[in-house]
């Protein structure tokens, strides 16, 4: 064999194993992160506290995500209010102070008027199959409603109730009361009861139950515990009164910079089976504390008969005629969402 013949040969090895490797990198699959890929890290910032079981669930989100990504995305988490109040997180994405927030979008009244209905109450059996039923139907308003963010997902805890100073079992026993609502849709029904809000962000509301600012607290179970706040109240209606929508969302410049196989690992962490995920070990804990308040001396719990259940019902109807008036306001059409989310609600078998 001739050197100029050996050369060529050896020029035509390296030319076919360069080929394959830029096949293998063409055909790559979604997650494998490459090694042109530039780090990046994070901000997922939240207003539970670490003790709260959503920092768990957080944890491991970022955990899958730095997984998945091969070690180019990771995660720092600012639980408890770091980097801002809880009424402000949706802005804090928006805006690049957090990369990935989690939103109470009921904390800003009128802002987001679709997902309003969700909170709607009486709805849910509980929290993992309301969940589903949940994020599915608003994947497709997110875009419209949440347009200067990146929508990841949404979810609920699992249903929670009031809590009272004093024993409230009717409607009619609200008239007068200062109440500390879950969201805005839950203020409204307060008013229309009569009562008088009082606003206070979770981490606040035991110190306005415990200087009789206010009366009573619509609350899950389980934090209700965690928070303290079953030292300061003795009474709770037995029901799925009410649930609260959270979302994830992602700062869209952020979003957009990555690289196309980091936004295939963030979309893919960013579904209806992670909004699940995420539901499922909050839910669990805060169907556990309803035993844990049941057992404490001097609890009260009141089991609603089907006919006063009939009257809760029956007294927050029109909250759903206030709501489609807001939702026509704004320039959609009430009756096709809503139709939408009662198919949701069926199609998951979530319904109360």
């Amino acid at each position: 064999m001739t050197k100029s013949m050996g050369k060529a040969k050896k020029s035509r090895r390296l030319r076919l194993a360069g080929l394959a490797v830029g096949l293998l990198a063409a055909f790559a699959l979604p997650g494998l992160a490459r090694a042109e890929d530039q780090k990046v890290e994070l901000k997922l910032a939240h207003w539970l506290p670490p003790a709260h079981p959503l920092q768990k669930s957080v944890e491991e989100w970022a955990a899958s995500i730095k997984a998945d990504s091969h070690g180019s995305l990771t995660s720092v988490i600012f639980p408890a209010e770091q980097l801002g109040k809880a009424f402000d997180h949706y802005d804090l994405a928006r805006d690049g102070i957090a990369d990935v927030s989690f939103v109470n979008p009921g904390y800003q009244p009128g802002r987001f008027p679709i997902i309003a209905l969700s909170d709607l109450p009486f709805q849910y059996h509980d929290a993992k199959t309301g969940t589903a039923a949940l994020d599915d139907w608003y994947r497709a308003y997110a875009a419209r409603e949440m347009k200067d963010v990146h929508y990841c997902f949404a979810f609920m805890h699992d249903p929670g109730t009031l809590h009272t100073r004093r024993q409230v079992l009717m409607p009619a026993d609200i008239r007068g009361l200062k109440l500390r609502p879950a969201d805005a849709t839950i203020g409204n029904f307060v008013t229309l009861l009569g009562g008088t809000n009082v606003q206070a962000s979770a981490p606040a509301a035991r110190d306005l139950l415990e200087r009789r600012v206010a009366d009573g607290i619509f609350f899950p179970w389980g934090s209700l515990v965690l928070f303290g706040i079953d030292k300061v109240v003795k009474y709770h209606i037995d029901a799925n009164f009410y649930v609260t929508t959270f979302v994830w969302v992602m700062n869209k410049a952020r979003y957009d910079g990555l690289a196309p196989d980091q936004k295939a690992v963030i979309d893919a962490h960013c579904n209806a089976d992670w909004a699940v995920r995420f539901a499922s070990p909050w839910a669990d804990f805060e169907v556990a504390g309803r035993a844990k308040v049941a057992a404490e001396p001097g609890q009260t719990i009141l089991t609603l008969n089907p006919d006063q259940l009939k009257a809760w019902r029956d007294a927050a109807a029109p909250l759903h005629q206030d709501w489609a008036a807001t939702v026509k306001r704004a320039g959609s059409d009430p009756d096709a969402i809503a139709a939408a989310f009662d198919a949701s609600l069926a199609a998951h078998h979530a319904q109360y």
